[in-house]
């Protein structure tokens, strides 16, 4: 992402939204914004399969790996209006498992990238097959997003809840059951 070529664009919208654009307090406001933007989206310049990379590790154990209340922040591609929430990941090995704050560092490179809630979710847990090879994934966002609060329909306690299962997530009714029983178990 380039800063120079974005900040001519955010101070010609500045100029179209206010007839005292270049005010005090909104001269340096171009530049805050494409700092601001390339942070959001700095997901891009990373590889979310090198994030699991040397931190897989042979284990003996079958039961299911649960990371709860990931919070995430990313960007609605649809009015880039944040949406913010809490990921719920899980998988169950076959004979690897990874180092446990790699799936938060999953979750963190797809929410810093444009998105909508459905493909984040499906991403997180695709990825996830591909690099684990487990015998199942479950990835849960439950999310907040202010393009329904600030504008269009304007309800301002809504959520949206989102889920990818894979493998014997989907196969198997007990272990979902167990999973969706894990994530509600305990809400912070």
């Amino acid at each position: 992402m380039s800063r120079s070529a974005i900040e001519p664009h955010v101070a010609a919208i500045l100029r179209a939204i206010d007839p005292e654009a270049e005010r005090e307090g909104l001269v340096q406001t171009p530049r805050r914004v494409a700092q601001a933007l390339e942070f959001f989206t700095r997901g891009y310049q990373e590889d979310p399969r090198s994030v699991i990379g040397e931190a897989l590790f042979t284990e003996q154990y079958s039961e299911m790996i649960l990371m709860r209340d990931i919070d995430f922040f990313s960007l609605c591609e649809h009015h880039l209006l944040p949406f913010f929430g809490k990921a719920h990941v899980a998988y169950i090995p076959g004979h690897k498992i990874v180092g446990i704050s790699k799936l938060a560092r999953l979750v963190e490179v797809y929410a810093r990238r444009l998105q909508v809630q459905e493909r984040m979710t499906t991403q997180i847990a695709s990825t996830l097959a591909e690099q684990l090879e487990p015998q199942g994934v479950a990835v849960v966002l439950e999310a907040e997003h202010l393009c329904m609060r600030m504008r269009g329909v304007e309800k301002q306690n809504s959520s949206v809840v989102t889920s990818a299962l894979l493998g014997a997530f989907q196969t198997n009714q007990k272990t979902r059951e167990e999973f969706m029983m894990l994530v509600n178990r305990h809400t912070r």
